[in-house]
């Protein structure tokens, strides 16, 4: 972790995997230490339902999707700040895979906001949104990453992120499909009782894409020992 930390704005893609994984994990070591889900990949969600893994979810989604958002500015002012030393890339195309991203981060805002069998329509538009957005935004990214080659990243880089995107994108469809012929209801852990085939299948894709953004992220670090980002504050004349 030193050596991830060390260098200019590495520090920032390294506490978004760090921060990110522990959310999932901690969450999900609570869950299962309560009898509260099944050990065997429960949906992310049900990990963060009960008391008392539900405020611990909460708390570190929250922050994960803060993290997650001024990681992506910082990449959006990265590959801005390239593309004027040597043009590569459209102003639009960076700026909407920008906003494609903070709506990824909203939609996980809501789902650590309102509880999956609390208000259970807005927590599933928020996982959907987080989902789709985050997956659109890691495609886009893969795409800008090929289009920076060779001057700002090198092929293997390009094709590690685009292979972490295309499994990402082909997870997500059984992981929508299998949820909505279980219903995508919450499954408690109760004696005598087993998931069923297309809620662990859904589960596993969604730890699957959960994962590849978290994989995605730890891409950015050592792009990032190479920029120094800086706060500047300016005063208007007629303040």
């Amino acid at each position: 972790m030193v050596v991830w930390c060390k260098n200019n704005a590495a520090l920032l893609p390294c506490v978004l995997v760090i921060w990110s994984s522990a959310a999932f994990i901690v969450s999900y070591i609570f869950a299962v230490l309560e009898g509260h889900v099944v050990a065997f990949v429960p949906y992310i969600s049900d990990t963060g339902t009960c008391i008392p893994e539900s405020g611990v979810f909460g708390f570190m989604i929250s922050v994960t999707a803060m993290l997650g958002a001024a990681t992506m500015y910082a990449r959006y002012k990265i590959i801005q700040a390239q593309n004027v030393r040597i043009s590569f890339l459209s102003y639009w195309f960076n700026l909407t895979s920008l906003l494609i991203g903070i709506l990824g981060c909203i939609g996980m805002g809501i789902v650590a906001s309102f509880q999956e069998t609390s208000v259970t329509t807005v927590h599933d538009v928020g996982a959907l949104l987080t989902f789709i957005c985050g997956i659109a935004y890691i495609f886009l990214q893969s795409i800008i990453t090929f289009k920076a080659c060779p001057q700002w990243s090198k092929k293997g880089t390009c094709y590690i992120r685009m292979t972490i995107s295309v499994i990402s994108i082909i997870a997500l469809f059984p992981m929508i499909i299998c949820a909505s012929f279980d219903g995508m209801k919450f499954y408690r852990c109760e004696v005598g009782e087993e998931p069923s085939p297309y809620h662990q299948a859904s589960a596993v894709c969604e730890w699957i894409v959960a994962f590849g953004f978290v994989t995605f992220f730890l891409t950015y670090i050592k792009e990032f020992q190479a920029v120094t980002l800086k706060i500047t504050t300016e005063i208007q004349d007629d303040f």
